[in-house]
């Protein structure tokens, strides 16, 4: 990703509002690191372009209410993946 730090924040701010996407996708996305895309959509942004910083805010707040189901719903199909590859096959 090139440009300067406040393109960067700009672009990454832009991209959390236009997609709802989380801190981590963003950064997998971007090539950068996950504290790289937090710094820099609740820090920079904050003073460079504060109407936006505020978008970005709502929607990684939805994100965090969200956290604890993704991860309950993450654990759930491991598991049953397990389950399935552990259970024995009927043999007739």
């Amino acid at each position: 990703m090139k440009g300067t730090v406040e393109e960067r924040a700009i672009e990454l701010g832009e991209y959390i509002t236009r997609s709802h996407s989380t801190v981590r996708h963003t950064a997998k996305k971007f090539g950068v690191s996950k504290s790289t895309v937090h710094k820099d959509v609740s820090q920079r942004l904050k003073l460079i372009n504060p109407a936006l910083y505020l978008e970005v805010k709502e929607v990684l707040e939805h994100n965090k209410a969200q956290r604890h189901l993704r991860g309950g719903l993450a654990t759930k199909n491991k598991y049953l993946q397990l389950s399935a590859v552990k259970s024995p096959v009927s043999k007739k």
